[in-house]
């Protein structure tokens, strides 16, 4: 099955054509999740749609020929994952982690490698996961310590990731290592999960689902090839992977969210005193999406993103609260009492100021790289 019997081709590189297309598709071809909420059953369907998708070619728009895509702006992929979201046919996160792993291959790895590799991950027969954060190196990226050391054209790994959403499920790794001191020290492998030496512990959270997981390095061998750009590439990469975790996957959350909003209206008996919270709620969503909106045009025009991204991640992790903090008031018990998907989104949502970099840091960089108003103390 192939799209080419809608729209014509050409127009599908135009936003509103695709999106026409791609809504008739999705009519016609029935994604629905089955009744399996797990974390297993979310993969599952996570992969089911990529294929689907894929198989389709809708997947393959605004991706480059070099790994099989069709072309076409990078806004087709923000178009396919808001749809993918507002239908509710994957679980927005994960399915999001393609847009910081899938841009990072392509721009650093061997063209041979990323052409056989990022296929798999847009088709959905692969998972992969991104080995950044450390225990004591969360939000503070630079002092990570798992290292990388040259032995001939190898190099041998060691060390331990924390906070690893899908490794479990994943069969590669983008992954950040020490190779000297400093910001030039860090270098980035791309490591199969299946090499000797690597354990993975999945990690409950406190919402009841195991989407992380801490994954120990001991003297994993990596091929030379597998290295990501030059040594001490590695800051570099981490820093263009914010464009894509603050715009796309930003936009798909939102889209997501809105979804959750309306639901939240048509399950409440509200009152006319709740319109001012329900108002506030919906003002700071539409913000968000507004924000997004700007940092997407700016991404489309070739704009190198940087420190601004960072209030784009402040007011989405306001927002995310607010709303669910709105439903815990609107629908009583359904946060406190009912084992439901109010209260797994609730909880989901106290981490939204700690995950992807904490709000004091956002803030703080936003202080000093935005504002300029100096260091801390001084």
């Amino acid at each position: 099955m192939t799209v080419h019997t809608g729209p014509e081709a050409p127009a599908l590189h135009e936003i509103s054509g695709f999106r026409d297309g791609l809504r008739a598709w999705l009519d016609d071809n029935d994604l629905t999740p089955a009744p399996d909420e797990s974390l297993d059953g979310q993969v599952a369907q996570l992969s089911r749609v990529r294929r689907a998708l894929f198989d389709a070619d809708w997947m393959r728009y605004g991706w480059p020929a070099g790994i099989g895509g069709l072309g076409g702006p990078a806004a087709l992929r923000a178009v396919l994952g808001e749809e993918v979201a507002t239908r509710d046919l994957a679980e927005p996160g994960i399915w999001s982690m393609i847009e910081v792993l899938a841009p990072t291959m392509i721009s650093y790895a061997p063209p041979a490698l990323a052409a056989r590799m990022v296929p798999l991950l847009l088709s959905g027969r692969e998972q992969w996961c991104q080995g950044f954060s450390e225990p004591g190196s969360g939000s503070d990226l630079a002092s990570l310590s798992t290292t990388a050391t040259p032995r001939g054209r190898d190099w041998v790994i060691s060390g331990q990731k924390v906070w690893t959403s899908l490794a479990q499920y994943a069969a590669r790794c983008v992954l950040l290592t020490r190779t000297g001191p400093g910001h030039d020290g860090i270098t980035a492998f791309f490591v199969d999960m299946d090499t000797p030496g690597i354990t993975v512990r999945p990690l409950q959270t406190m919402h009841g689902v195991d989407e992380f997981a801490e994954v120990f390095f001991d003297d994993v061998v990596v091929s030379g090839d597998r290295l990501l750009g030059a040594p001490g590439d590695g800051w570099r990469i981490a820093m263009d992977l914010l464009p894509y975790e603050r715009s796309t996957c930003f936009w798909h959350r939102i889209a997501y969210l809105f979804t959750r909003l309306e639901n939240l209206l048509a399950q409440a008996d509200h009152h006319a005193e709740d319109d001012r919270v329900l108002g506030a709620a919906y003002l700071a969503l539409h913000t968000v999406r507004c924000r997004s909106l700007a940092t997407q045009h700016r991404l489309a025009e070739g704009t190198r993103l940087g420190p601004e991204t960072s209030v784009d991640k402040v007011l989405l992790a306001g927002a995310e609260q607010q709303l669910f903090d709105l439903a815990r008031d609107l629908l009583p018990g359904a946060v406190e009492l009912d084992d439901g998907p109010w209260r797994t989104e609730f909880l989901y949502s106290r981490a939204a100021t700690i995950y992807g970099g904490t709000a004091e840091i956002q803030r703080n960089i936003i202080a000093r790289r935005l504002l300029d108003l100096g260091k801390e103390g001084a």
